[in-house]
């Protein structure tokens, strides 16, 4: 599985998460956010919605589901929820670690195969912080969180 250093050093941009990650995330606030306001939500809706292809979304969508961080309910009223009440509790490293696995705290942010405190890289020392700040955010950022700034209009899944 491919694995960008916490989501970082991709080709455009130093702050994003692999694509996958970045579907996961997005699915799972819009899933929540209908949940919140007592729907379903159907993969066409959840693809349409985070501008993601229909296939990868299903993939997605049944990792959120392994991990227990979204619900999909079978039938003609089926479709995916989140349990309102678990969404305050759920952090967004959940759905990160789902996603792109397990983070690699010691992965080089230069890619070198060995970079410590005892043989550091040229950015090693300043990079350290960043990643720790990120971590945290990670950390302590909820699904109820992300959902409900959506759902206030602070924020938005697609421009």
């Amino acid at each position: 599985m491919a694995f960008l250093i916490l989501f970082l050093f991709p080709q455009d941009n130093i702050m994003i998460f692999s694509k996958a990650c970045e579907y996961g995330i997005k699915a799972a606030v819009y899933v929540a956010e209908q949940s919140i306001n007592g729907n379903r939500a159907s993969l066409k809706g959840i693809s349409k919605e985070i501008n993601s292809p229909e296939a990868f979304t299903a993939k997605i969508l049944q990792t959120l589901v392994k991990h227990k961080i979204i619900s999909s309910v079978k039938g003609a009223t089926g479709g995916f929820e989140a349990d309102v009440k678990k969404i305050s509790r759920t952090k967004l490293l959940e759905i990160v670690i789902a996603i792109d696995g397990s983070l690699h705290e010691g992965k080089c942010v230069l890619g070198l195969n060995q970079c410590s405190e005892s043989q550091p890289c040229p950015v090693h020392n300043k990079y350290k912080h960043i990643k720790k700040d990120i971590l945290t955010m990670l950390e302590k950022t909820t699904l109820a969180e992300m959902s409900n700034s959506v759902i206030e209009g602070l924020s938005c899944l697609k421009n």
